[in-house]
């Protein structure tokens, strides 16, 4: 092991010469205290290091041993229901060995030695495996079936395979190459975090994310294997919704990074997680989540760290072909430990103080993302969703960091603090946010779901595009100055905003809308439009039209259980063009 010696600590960051033989991005270990540190930077034989410990009491002079290693996580059973920090240190086992506080020096390993696995082999001796071929499963969770794949690069005949029960890092089966090299392969394998895993092919994603979210699903969906930014100023409502994607979406797994985020909120998450029903398998949501929590009280550096640790993890369960949704809260905090550490480096800043490099980082981690066929001979089809949330300086989403996400990202979610303030939740400005995979989750709710729900939404944001246009006429001269047709216009728009766009995240009904009662609920409201405009072109007054009974009935629909809501609704759409027909055929009376 190299060792060289330290020559300058600035915070985080700590210089050592005597470097030559380590490259960057090497693992170092820095001082007797044996603090876990990364080379950012190589200058001859002069060596930047970030460290993701404290490096309080740490001088010149003390020694920095190489590993020759990148910064890499172990990928094997044991994953699932962890809960990490942002170099994927398990918290638990660090909270028995040391306290409630971070010690530095404390070294565990990142899947437990101890635990024993069933392994179940489905390749036999003689077999001819290449890089991604499935050889066997643990089954890790009751939901999750953990699939034993051989590592990238390697490739031959099986000489040893035996089912049984193992530790992770035990030899479980053997592979010699075409070279006549005999390789031992466990449980686990290692991965640098700043490497994507290879694959075989990508595709072009064409499925949505179900979320539950009305305003999401209909309105600015995203596909498994796309990416979304949810920008949005402090108390917007970012980490509500991710927990809300997380816990509803239909992803078969979740990983949940809470990169720099406050110590309470990640607490709220890893007290919250373990007791969510999974609405998906009536499990705990635990049994197919890893979460890997780095606060901002935590050394700036591991906070630059955990995103990679996310995404690595997150591809690992993709290339089995699962779909994989993985929420990072919030790339913010990542890119200001960039500029911290950039700043400590004396490079040349970019706008704001960022980096000359930020969009280019940013997109690396974004493009990690997708839909692709793994690697392997059975050519697996697995989806990485990749959403992270944006925390803007003062809500300008004009600064660096949101913009370069938006450059990349297909799906903007952009959070207003003016609906926030007003109470109007998820906060998801339907005139500013947008989705580039619109027509594609067009054609496939068409398809799967309704063969109008395309044209449904096309006419409702219509409708909230005039409606816009129309408050500006209110503001100027009253709604009085309008005519009953634009008038009524408004009334709609306001059921859309509050009885459909409007969601509940604390009731147990509305936090979750499934696709079917969606399309339902929208029909029923732009059904109501279209027969109210029929009413006042047969001289109803739109007071007797808003006095309705069945407009309550629309209020109320999103809180219709959901097994039987799609058929309820169905029938509250004709009970809404009966009581406007008998309203007219009275009208009618009157005026003879």
């Amino acid at each position: 092991m190299n060792t060289g010696k330290i020559v300058k600590v600035s915070g985080p960051l700590v210089e050592a010469i005597g470097m030559s033989e380590a490259n960057v991005y090497d693992v170092v270990e820095v001082s007797e205290d044996r603090l876990i540190g990364e080379i950012i930077e190589m200058r001859g034989d002069r060596a930047s290091i970030q460290v993701y410990e404290e490096t309080t009491g740490i001088g010149p002079g003390e020694p920095v041993y190489t590993t020759g290693a990148p910064l890499s996580v172990e990928l094997g059973p044991g994953m699932i229901e962890g809960m990490f920090d942002g170099i994927q240190r398990p918290l638990d086992i660090l909270r028995a060995k040391a306290g409630d506080f971070l010690t530095r020096g404390v070294v565990v390993p990142s899947l437990d030695r101890e635990k024993v696995w069933e392994f179940n082999a489905t390749k036999s001796i003689g077999d001819k495996v290449v890089a991604g071929d499935i050889v066997g499963f643990v089954q890790e969770t009751t939901i999750v079936k953990h699939s034993i794949m051989v590592p990238p690069k390697v490739s031959g005949q099986i000489t040893k395979i035996s089912s049984g029960s193992y530790h992770v890092h035990d030899t479980v089966y053997v592979v010699k190459t075409d070279d006549g090299k005999e390789v031992e392969l466990s449980l686990m394998q290692k991965w640098p975090v700043r490497i994507g895993r290879p694959y075989a092919k990508k595709l072009d994603p064409k499925n949505p994310l179900i979320t539950g979210q009305r305003v999401i699903d209909t309105f600015f969906p995203v596909a498994k294997g796309g990416a979304a930014a949810i920008p949005g100023p402090f108390g917007s409502g970012k980490t509500v919704i991710q927990h809300q994607l997380a816990k509803y979406s239909d992803a078969q797994i979740v990983i949940y990074v809470g990169c720099g985020e406050r110590g309470n909120e990640m607490t709220d998450v890893l007290e919250e997680f373990p007791e969510l029903i999974d609405p998906q398998t009536g499990e705990s949501l635990m049994k197919r989540t890893v979460l890997i929590a780095n606060t901002s009280n935590m050394p700036v550096a591991a906070r630059e760290a955990s995103i990679y640790t996310g995404i690595t993890i997150a591809e690992y369960f993709r290339d089995m072909g699962y779909s994989v949704a993985m929420f990072a809260d919030s790339t913010s905090r990542w890119a200001e430990a960039l500029r911290e550490m950039s700043g400590r480096l004396e490079e040349m800043p970019g706008d704001e103080g960022y980096p000359a490099y930020l969009a280019s980082r940013i997109a690396e981690f974004y493009e990690r993302a997708g839909r692709v066929i793994s690697q392997g001979s059975e050519g697996r089809e697995g989806a990485l969703t990749a959403i992270g949330a944006v925390s803007p300086p003062g809500g300008d989403l004009s600064e660096p960091v949101t913009q370069s996400t938006l450059r990349i990202v297909k799906v903007f979610w952009g959070l207003d603090y003016a609906l926030s303030y007003a109470r109007h939740f998820p906060a998801i400005n339907w005139i500013d946010s947008y989705s580039l995979y619109q027509d594609k989750m067009d054609k496939y709710f068409d398809e799967n779901y309704d063969e109008d729900f395309s044209q449904a939404r096309i006419k409702a944001m219509s409708l909230l595009q005039d409606e816009s246009e129309l408050q500006e006429v209110v503001r100027l001269v009253g709604a009085d100055s309008l005519s009953e047709q634009d008038q009524l216009k408004l009334e709609v728009t306001k059921m859309i905003r509050e009885d459909f766009l409007q969601q509940n995240s604390f009731h147990e009904v509305d936090t979750f809308c499934p696709v079917d009662k969606q399309t339902e609920m929208l029909s029923a409201i732009l059904d109501f439009y279209a027969e109210s405009l029929k009413a006042l072109d047969a001289k109803i007054y739109l007071n007797e039209i808003k006095n309705l009974s069945v407009r309550e009935k629309i209020a109320r629909m999103k809180y219709i259980n959901n097994d039987t809501a799609a058929e309820e609704i169905r029938a509250l759409r004709q009970e809404i063009k009966d009581e406007i027909d008998t309203l007219i055929k009275q009208g009618g009376v009157q005026d003879a």
